[in-house]
This record gives C-alpha cells, structure tokens and sequence, in this order.
C-alpha cells in the first residue's frame, strides 16, 4: 500500500510506454505497469500471506476463512495444451492459491471490473448472515498482450495516454497493473481477537442495467440502484457521504452515465460531495479494480486528503460534479463510497465507514 499511496498523494499519473511485450503494432502503446515481468500468482500468493499476516490470523484461522479471489484466469490458460486447460482455468487457480496459503475453501470470480468488489460484497453477506467469521478476497489482474490487444482492437485506449475521467475531450481508458488482498472478518471476532479494524464496510449494492453488452445504461440506472442499496444497508443519507471513488474509466458514454446516477441516487447532494477516479492515476485493472479502489478509497477515510481527478482538461455539461481537481484535497469524511461498472451491465458500490 506504501507506493500507492504515495502516488495517490502526488497525484501523478503512472502511464509510461509499455515494455512487458510488443505493442509496436497497437495504436496505442503506453499502460500504467510495473517494471519487469511479474509472475501474478507469485504477487497474490505474497500477498494474500501479508494481508492474513496484518491481520494477525493464527493457522488455524486462515484455514477455516475462505478464499475469494477475483481474476481474469490463470495467464498460463491461454497458450496451455487443449487437454492442459481444465487445471488454468479460474477455479483452478483459485483451489490452489487457497492451498499454498493454507486458507479454506476458494471462491473465483471472473466478471470483469466488478469481479472483485462483488467479491467483497458477497464476502460481506456471507459475515452479515453469520456463515463465516472472516473471508480472504484477493484480487490481481497484469497487463498482458491478449488483452491488450482486444482493447486496442475495440479503440478503447486513450490516444493522447492519459486517462480524463469526467471531462471534455476525455479519450477512453488505460490498462493497469494491479493486484491486492483483504481480510473482512465480523466486529465481534476482530474484538475478541484484540484487532483494531482499518475500516468498516458499512453497506453495498449490487443492480444491473440490462441494456447493452458493452455500453451503460444512458441514464446510469443500476449504478444509481447499487448506490441506493449500499447507503440503505448502511442506513445512512446521502448527505452523510464525504467522498465517492468513481469508476471513471473516463469513456465518454461510461462517464455521462456514472454522473447521471449519483444525480438520481444523491440527489442535491451529488454537486457538493467530492468525487474523483483516481483510474486517471493507476489505470483500469480490470478484475483487480474492486480491491484496488476499495484500498484507495481506504486511503482517503484515514489519511485526511481526498486523491486527485487527474487528466483534467475543462468541465463537461454532462458530468456536473464536485471533482477534486489540481491537488488532494484535505478532508475527513466519516462515510466514503467506491463505485464499480463492468461489461455486461454490472454495477456495485460499496460504502466504507471509520470503525466504530
């Protein structure tokens, strides 16, 4: 969490030409990746091994917490023999991170830029319900030269290399290394094992639009449902949110449509919260976004300054919003949220709390 948020607090953007593989035939060549060729299921096996570590979860404990990992699938599945593929594919990946990590049983999810955060909210349900003390969800996604490609074919990438969520002239999104793990466990576990909190997931919401394969619903309605439904279980007013982590994959349709559902879900208040999609920083990493941004949005509720919107050229009609802009703003909300969208029309938003 160090370098990011250190680079959340500089408001720098991460994109630099891409190296990992050849993109000398790509209209696009920059990402926002680290350097060298890093091995995902080395990053989220150390991972997962830290988060249960800062957690201070005896053996015993990590083998009875389950594993929800979202991902895009084992990167070897794609060039893996015909009768290989069985053992690469995303459950399969999961059964054997949750092995090496001694955690129980594993849960893959695949479902694009809302796999991780639907995750976490199922993570969540499962504590709520009192069917589990505490569940390890991790997530990672690398940029690689498949996927790369697919989005560069569909003219998604941002031509000039930088990411402007929610204003004129934005260009579409860039890919980003990410990776991440978390532990929920139920406040009254974590008292009884003497383990102060970082955050409480207050609330979350999950809804879809139904609408388009790719594009959002024009008027944002399951985005603006997911946020409902998030600040209902969490009992709170829209008033009572200080801070809202965009998806803001900063794509002309995407963006429009995420402004119109804070409007429908916040009311008057969606001009005054503060709002930025620090995507602008680190890029869309796909199915690790959820965890990403659930540590990011972190971040603003204990470190008293709200990060960046960066790449911002001049304001758009369609996106009125309080954006923070220039710098990271001080602030200490005491409820942020954090926003996810994905292909296929699914949206959640999840609503953080300081610990109570």
């Amino acid at each position: 969490m160090g370098a990011l948020a250190a680079g959340l607090d500089a408001g720098r953007p991460a994109f630099a030409p891409v190296t990992r593989f050849d993109v000398s035939a790509r209209r696009v060549g920059v990402a926002a990746t680290v350097p060298g060729d890093p091995d995902l299921p080395g990053e989220l096996h150390s991972l997962a091994v830290e988060a249960c570590d800062e957690a201070k979860l005896s053996t015993a404990e990590r083998a009875g917490a389950p594993l929800f990992l979202a991902v895009h699938g084992d990167p070897r599945l794609a060039r893996s023999a015909p009768a290989e593929r069985a053992t690469h594919g995303g459950s399969a990946f999961a059964a054997a991170l949750s092995e090496q990590t001694g955690l129980g049983t594993p849960r893959a999810y695949t479902s694009a830029c809302v796999a991780a955060s639907t995750a976490i909210a199922d993570a969540a349900g499962l504590i709520a319900r009192g069917e589990a003390e505490r569940v390890v969800v991790a997530g990672g996604y690398l940029v690689e030269a498949d996927q790369y490609a697919l989005f560069d074919a569909g003219r998604a990438f941002a031509t000039d290399g930088q990411v402007r969520p929610f204003s004129a002239h934005r260009r579409g999104l860039l890919l980003g290394d990410g990776a991440g793990a978390v532990v929920l466990e139920s406040a009254d576990s974590a008292r009884a094992r003497g383990v102060e909190p970082v955050a409480r997931l207050a609330g979350w919401g999950r809804a879809g639009d139904a609408y388009h394969p790719c594009q959002p619903h024009p008027q944002g309605r399951g985005m603006a449902r997911a946020i409902a439904g998030a600040l209902r279980r969490a009992g709170l007013t829209p008033e009572a949110l200080g801070y809202v982590n965009a998806h803001g994959s900063g794509t002309a349709q995407s963006d429009a449509a995420e402004a119109l559902a804070l409007r429908a879900a916040l009311g008057e208040h969606a001009v005054s919260v503060p709002v930025s999609s620090t995507k602008a920083l680190h890029g869309q990493a796909l199915e690790a976004s959820g965890v990403l941004e659930l540590a990011v949005t972190v971040h603003a509720l204990r470190g008293g300054r709200l990060p960046v919107n960066a790449g911002f050229l001049e304001p758009d009609e369609q996106c009125a919003l309080d954006l923070v802009l220039g710098e990271a703003r001080p602030a200490c909300p005491a409820h942020v949220m954090t926003l996810n969208a994905a292909f296929g029309g699914a949206n959640t938003a999840l609503v953080l709390s300081a610990p109570q």
